[in-house]
């Protein structure tokens, strides 16, 4: 298989609807915006875009399909989100009941597709700054934690932060924090540095999503809000049905990374 960095987004959602490809999509694709994915019945999808723009950083839209319709018009519209992410969640009251590799068999017509900016947008730039992307060198998913950061509640929609976290050496801390805050649609600057405990996080080894990833000494924990966060609050608010990526497993844009930098 080719290097990975260098397919361009419609090969590599080929690759995805084809069942050729399954893994978590960090560093693939790269210069491309990648999204998280939650999917609502329509009666829900006002109240969730509102609790959208009150997250910002944990939940900024990059895309919001037609009631009904899988194509995101915005974000790829020869794409189609009922086959395009390598792996899927469906909840049910609040219940993870399975994972799927597509979701074309549940998918109704009063479903609405919401695109939420990811953290692996920004992993390109911090690689081009010397920064080190652990989960990359490692070859698994970015650890991410639910947090006792609340959310601002909109609707029924509230509940708590999940965050994603990078470990790196404490000279490059300061560094991190430039170059992701060139970045705000897809959650911008860390919002915790440092003692993971203080954000409610008791065992920096057992994350709640993703993998463990090796934490070296002299190396501090920094942690990004996180589009996880839709399904901490399915978890809490228990919709009759919520559809999203399974973590780290995203939604490869037509839209470039440079698109969303602010210099």
């Amino acid at each position: 298989m080719n290097d990975r960095k260098l397919f361009l987004p419609e090969e590599a959602r080929q690759l995805i609807r084809g069942g050729e490809w399954s893994k978590p999509t960090s560093g693939l694709a790269n210069g491309y915006i990648q999204a998280n994915l939650a999917v609502l019945p329509k009666e829900l999808a006002f109240e969730f875009l509102l609790f959208c723009q009150r997250n910002p950083k944990a939940c900024p839209i990059i895309d919001v399909t037609e009631p009904g319709s899988a194509i995101p018009v915005l974000a790829a519209p020869g794409a189609d989100l009922q086959t395009d992410i390598p792996r899927y969640r469906v909840y049910r009251n609040g219940v993870f009941i399975e994972e799927k590799a597509d979701i074309a068999d549940i998918w109704t017509e009063d479903m609405v597709g919401f695109l939420i900016g990811c953290s692996f947008t920004f992993e390109e730039a911090l690689l081009e700054n010397g920064i080190p992307i652990r989960h990359i060198e490692e070859g698994c998913n970015v650890p991410m934690y639910q947090t006792n950061i609340p959310t601002v509640k909109a609707g029924p929609f509230e509940g708590p932060t999940v965050v994603s976290m990078r470990p790196m050496p404490e000279k490059d801390v300061v560094r991190a924090v430039q170059v992701t805050s060139r970045f705000p649609s897809v959650h911008g600057a860390p919002v915790h540095i440092g003692n993971p405990e203080s954000i409610g996080i008791t065992n920096i080894n057992n994350p709640d999503f993703g993998d463990k990833v090796t934490i070296k000494e002299g190396e501090v924990p920094v942690f990004w809000a996180c589009g996880v966060t839709p399904q901490a609050i399915a978890m809490h608010v228990k919709p009759e049905i919520m559809i999203t990526h399974s973590p780290g497993h995203m939604f490869i844009t037509d839209l470039k990374n440079e698109k969303f930098s602010v210099m």
